[in-house]
C-alpha cells in the first residue's frame, strides 16, 4: 500500500516537471520566433515609425523632422545622424550630429519605451522668440476639446501624476554620455546659453561641468550626485566652479529679479503608490540665497541656509503638502500644510505651525533685507504659533481664518533699528508721498498745533474709531474678523478692494516705516505691530494721540490741530458731531475731501447718507444719545482755507483705495 502511494507521488512529480519543461519550451519557442521576426523586420519597422512621426510632426505641428542614416546598432540600440527639427517659418528647434540610444526589449514588447542608454554629440536645443513669433508655439498649443463630450470626469491627481512621472523616468537612461551640447533661450534679445561639454551617468553616479552665458555674466557650474531612474530616486547638487555665487540666468532680463546662491541640493527619496495615494518625499536645500527686486525690498534679501523636507500626497481628489513636512530657515523651523481638494467643491486649506522656540533664535533667523528695522533687537523667552486658513472657492463667505500665538516669558531687552520706544517721547515725523519726503512735523508740545488726546473732541474719537478700527482699545494689533472680511470682499470683487489695517498697523507704517509698497515693508509692519502691542511698549491712549497728530487730513495738512483750523477755524475740542463725521469720512482720501460736497457747496446726498449710517451705528453701540444724533441733519459749514478748494475742484472722482478698514457692518460687536 505504501509503495503504491509513493509511486503515485513520483509519477505526479514527473508529470509536473514535464509540464513545466513543456511550458518553458513553448515560451522559449514563442520568444525565439518573436525575436527572429523582430530581428528580420526591425529595420522596416524603424523606418515606418520614423515616417509616422515625421508625418505627425508635419501635419499637427507644421514642423519638419530630418535625420540621416537611422539604423539599429546591436540588437536594440538605434543610431541616427544629423537629426534636426525645424518648425515652419521658424528657427531650428534642435539639431544633433550623432545620437545613439538603446531601449529595453521587454518593455518595448509590452508597448512601453524605456531607455537603457543615451549618447549624443555635437548639437543644440534652442527656444527663440522674436517679433515674428516663436519656434515652439505650435508644440504648446492646447488640444481642442471634444465638443460631443457631455460629461467630464474628475481628475485623479494621483493617477495622472504617477503616469507622467513614470513616463518621464522611463525616458531617463540608466547610462548617459552627452558631449558638446548647447541649450539656448532668446526672448526678444534676452539671451541665456548653457554649454554642456560633457555629462555622464554611470552606475547611478552623475556628473557634469556646465558653462552659462547671459547678456550680463558668464559662469561655470558643476553638477554631481546620484540618479536612479528605475528606483525613482535622485540626489543631485549644483555648486560654482568659480569664485562668487551662482547667478540664476534669464529671470533678471525677463522679470527684473536678481537671484543667486552658493549651492543647491535636490533629493527625491521615494515615489510610490500606496493604495489610491501617490507619495513623494525628499529634501531640497539652498545656501547663501540672495534675491533682489524693487517690489520685494529696497536691498538684497539674503538667507544663509534654508532646507525643505517635503512630503507630498496626491489622492484621487486632493493634492497636499503633508504637515510632517518641515521648512528650516537658519534656526527657524515650521511645519506647513497646503491642500487643494476637489471632491465636492474646490477647497484650499493652509495651516502653519511654529513649534515652541526661543524668540531670539527667531529674530536672528529672519532674512536680512526683509527685516532691517528689527536688526539689533534682543529678546528673551519663547513662543509658539499656529495659523489656519480655509477657502471654499464656490462659497467664499465660508472662509475661515484664525491664528494663535502663545508667549512664554517673552520680553524685549533691546530695541532694534526701529527704536519702538521713541513713540513715548517727542519726535519728528515726515510723511512720504510719491517717494518724496514732506515737511517735518514735530509730534510733541513744541509744536503749537500738537493736540493732547484730552483736547480732542470725544465725538471725533468715537467717529474715527467707528470708521477705522472699532476694537482698537481691546485688540492686540490685529483683528481676525477684519482679515476674514477683507479676504471675502477681495475674492468677490476679484481685486484688492479692501484692506484690513488696524490703527496700530497704520501707526507703525507711518512712524517707523517708509511708504514703499514692498513685501519687506508689509512683513516688518506685521512684526513691529506685534512687538508694539504685546510688550507694553506704549499705551493705547498714547498710540491714539499720536495717530490723531500725524495722519494727513488734507493737502499738506497734518494732525488734527492743523485740520481743525484748515476746515473750521476751530480748536479740536470744539468740533461738532457733524464736523467730526466729516473729518472721519475723509481719512481714507484726505486730498480728495472736496468730493464730499455737491455743486452748491453743501454736503452731497451720498455724504449725508454715509453720516447717517455711521450715526446709527454709534447710536446702536451706545456711543451717542438721542440729543447728540438730533444734530446730524445740520449742514457742515467750511469756513477755513479748505473752502477755496471746494470751489476750484468739484468733479474730481475719488479713486484711491486706502490700506485701512472700511466701515464695519451694522451688526459688528463693538
Amino acid at each position: 500500500m505504501n509503495y503504491t502511494i509513493f509511486q503515485i507521488l513520483t509519477n505526479y512529480m514527473k508529470t509536473r516537471k514535464q509540464k513545466i519543461v513543456i511550458a518553458t519550451s513553448i515560451f522559449a519557442v514563442i520568444v525565439s520566433v518573436l525575436l527572429t521576426v523582430f530581428y528580420t523586420y526591425r529595420q522596416d519597422l524603424l523606418q515606418k515609425a520614423i515616417t509616422k512621426v515625421t508625418q505627425k510632426l508635419q501635419n499637427e505641428y507644421s514642423a519638419k523632422l530630418k535625420l540621416q542614416n537611422a539604423h539599429f546598432d546591436g540588437f536594440t540600440a538605434i543610431a541616427v545622424e544629423n537629426v534636426s527639427l525645424v518648425p515652419k517659418n521658424g528657427d531650428t528647434l534642435f539639431k544633433i550630429q550623432k545620437c545613439r540610444t538603446s531601449v529595453s526589449f521587454w518593455h518595448l514588447f509590452v508597448g512601453k519605451i524605456q531607455l537603457g542608454s543615451l549618447e549624443a554629440k555635437n548639437g543644440f536645443v534652442q527656444f527663440i522668440k522674436t517679433e515674428k513669433g516663436t519656434n515652439f508655439a505650435e508644440f504648446i498649443k492646447k488640444k481642442k476639446s471634444d465638443k460631443n463630450t457631455e460629461t467630464v470626469s474628475k481628475r485623479n491627481y494621483a493617477e495622472i501624476a504617477y503616469r507622467i512621472i513614470s513616463t518621464v523616468l522611463d525616458l531617463v537612461p540608466t547610462d548617459l554620455n552627452l558631449e558638446n551640447l548647447t541649450f539656448r533661450a532668446d526672448d526678444m534679445g534676452k539671451k541665456a546659453t548653457v554649454y554642456c561639454q560633457k555629462m555622464t551617468l554611470e552606475n547611478e553616479d552623475i556628473s557634469s561641468d556646465i558653462k552659462i552665458e547671459t547678456n550680463e555674466f558668464v559662469q561655470r557650474l558643476r553638477l554631481k550626485g546620484t540618479v536612479d531612474p528605475r528606483g525613482k530616486q535622485c540626489d543631485i547638487s549644483f555648486f560654482n566652479l568659480d569664485t562668487g555665487a551662482i547667478q540664476i540666468p534669464y529671470i533678471k532680463d525677463r522679470f527684473g529679479i536678481s537671484a543667486s546662491f552658493k549651492s543647491v541640493r535636490w533629493n527625491v527619496n521615494n515615489i510610490d503608490m500606496d493604495g489610491d495615494d501617490l507619495l513623494l518625499d525628499g529634501l531640497a536645500s539652498i545656501q547663501n540665497l540672495k534675491v533682489n527686486h524693487p517690489r520685494i525690498a529696497l536691498t538684497d534679501v539674503a538667507v544663509n541656509d534654508a532646507e525643505f523636507d517635503y512630503k507630498l500626497i496626491l489622492s484621487p481628489n486632493q493634492i497636499a503638502l503633508d504637515s510632517t513636512s518641515e521648512v528650516r530657515i537658519n534656526k527657524l523651523k515650521f511645519n506647513p500644510y497646503l491642500a487643494i481638494n476637489t471632491e465636492k467643491d474646490t477647497i484650499f486649506t493652509m495651516k502653519l505651525r511654529i513649534p515652541k522656540m526661543p524668540a531670539q533664535d527667531y529674530i536672528s533667523s529672519l532674512p536680512t533685507g526683509l527685516f532691517d528695522n528689527v536688526k539689533g533687537m534682543k529678546t528673551s523667552g519663547e513662543f509658539d504659533f499656529k495659523l489656519n486658513f480655509m477657502l471654499n472657492k464656490n462659497k467664499p463667505n465660508l472662509v475661515a481664518f484664525d491664528s494663535k500665538l502663545n508667549k512664554y516669558n517673552l520680553k524685549i531687552l533691546q530695541y532694534g533699528a526701529a527704536k519702538l520706544d521713541k513713540i513715548n517721547a517727542d519726535f519728528e515725523y515726515r510723511a512720504l508721498i510719491k517717494d518724496e519726503l514732506q515737511r517735518p512735523i514735530i509730534v510733541g508740545t513744541s509744536n503749537p498745533n500738537y493736540t493732547p488726546l484730552t483736547q480732542i473732541s470725544p465725538y471725533l474719537q468715537k467717529c474715527v474709531l467707528t470708521t477705522e478700527d472699532p476694537s482698537f482699545m481691546s485688540h492686540k494689533g490685529f483683528v481676525t474678523e477684519a482679515f476674514r472680511t477683507s479676504i471675502i470682499k477681495n475674492l468677490e470683487t476679484k481685486k484688492f478692494s479692501r484692506g484690513a489695517s488696524t490703527i496700530s498697523m497704520q501707526l507703525v507704517k507711518n512712524v517707523f516705516l517708509t511708504r514703499q509698497k514692498t513685501l519687506s515693508r508689509k512683513l516688518e509692519e506685521i512684526l513691529l505691530v506685534f512687538m508694539l502691542e504685546n510688550n507694553r511698549v506704549v499705551t493705547k491712549q498714547r498710540m491714539l494721540e499720536v495717530y490723531f497728530n500725524i495722519i494727513e487730513w488734507g493737502p499738506d495738512v497734518y494732525g488734527i490741530g492743523e485740520a481743525s483750523q484748515f476746515y473750521f477755524q476751530k480748536k479740536p475740542i470744539d468740533l461738532s458731531l457733524n464736523e467730526c463725521l466729516f473729518l472721519a469720512n475723509i481719512i481714507p482720501s484726505p486730498r480728495k475731501f472736496m468730493n464730499q460736497f455737491g455743486g452748491q457747496g453743501g454736503l452731497s446726498g451720498r455724504s449725508v447718507a454715509k453720516n447717517n449710517y455711521i450715526t446709527n451705528i454709534m447710536l446702536k453701540r451706545g456711543l451717542l444719545n438721542a440729543d447728540d444724533a438730533a444734530a446730524r441733519y445740520q449742514n457742515v459749514n467750511i469756513t477755513g482755507r479748505a473752502r477755496s478748494f471746494i470751489h476750484i475742484t468739484k468733479a474730481v472722482q475719488d479713486t484711491i483705495v486706502q490700506d485701512s478698514i472700511p466701515m464695519i457692518d451694522d451688526d459688528f460687536e463693538f
